[in-house]
């Protein structure tokens, strides 16, 4: 079982390596890229949108409680909106590109091995990885960095009007506490952060969908695998990019 996984992680890490170095190759399948980013794109703004609002107010009103409690109340923008941009919004992103757009890049070229549509390819001489997978991961990762951006936005507009109308907090010290706390480097990685879960998203959904087991019903096991394999590495990688920001750039005025 242990042999088994080392197996399967390292085709994984193969997969992403040859897609690494197939971004390069040409001819590049422009057509092919636009067509999956407007499609993962039109499936995860709307959702993306409607989930931001109440995790912002969900972190405005826990954090805004918190820091009543400690008599912080002028920090309660600036701390709600670094929590949203540096964490809720990359990881927000993540889960709807690896639940909505992988499940359907992962369920597409499943059913294409199935058909034998990818053996043909390679009899012809066309590689698979750079026709197919190559285009999908990067639009994965194009509408990550957009969306996120999106989520952020309103994530913190949601935030604000939780905190100001329903906690009686004041503009003004919403958006002074803000620029106190927030700096640049924080969009910075959460921006970092969306593109890397955008091509793990990408890299499972493909490596899933490239290798299902036992027909149709392989690939809807492969489908529900990918998602909760990219949730794991979602989680694990966010933790280890946090440590190491948190680590290297300093707090403002710290």
């Amino acid at each position: 079982m242990i042999t088994g996984a080392l197996r399967q992680t390292g085709r994984l890490f193969a997969l992403a390596a040859e897609v690494a170095r197939a971004v390069f190759r040409r001819p590049f399948q422009f057509r092919e890229f636009v067509e999956q980013f407007w499609f993962v794109a039109s499936v995860t703004i709307l959702p993306a949108a409607l989930v931001s609002i109440p995790f912002g107010a969900v972190i405005a009103l826990q954090v805004g409680s918190l820091t009543e409690q400690l008599g912080a109340q002028s920090f309660t923008g600036g701390a709600s909106v670094l929590a949203v941009v540096q964490q809720a919004s990359p990881l927000i992103v993540a889960l709807l590109i690896a639940g909505a757009g992988g499940s359907a890049i992962c369920a597409d070229l499943g059913s294409r091995k199935i058909r034998e549509e990818l053996d043909a390819m390679e009899v012809m001489g066309v590689s698979p990885v750079q026709r197919l997978v190559v285009p999908r991961v990067l639009a994965a990762m194009g509408v990550a960095v957009l969306l996120n951006g999106l989520v952020s936005v309103v994530g913190i507009l949601g935030g604000y009007f939780f905190n100001v109308i329903m906690q009686g907090g004041t503009p003004g010290a919403y958006l002074s506490s803000f620029s106190a706390l927030a700096q640049l480097p924080d969009l910075y990685i959460s921006e970092l952060k969306a593109l890397v879960f955008g091509f793990i998203a990408g890299i499972v959904a493909a490596y899933r969908g490239l290798n299902p087991r036992g027909g149709p019903k392989g690939v809807g096991d492969a489908v529900n695998q990918s998602v909760v394999i990219t949730f794991l590495l979602l989680f694990f990688v966010n933790m280890v990019m946090t440590a190491v920001y948190l680590r290297i750039v300093p707090p403002k005025g710290g």
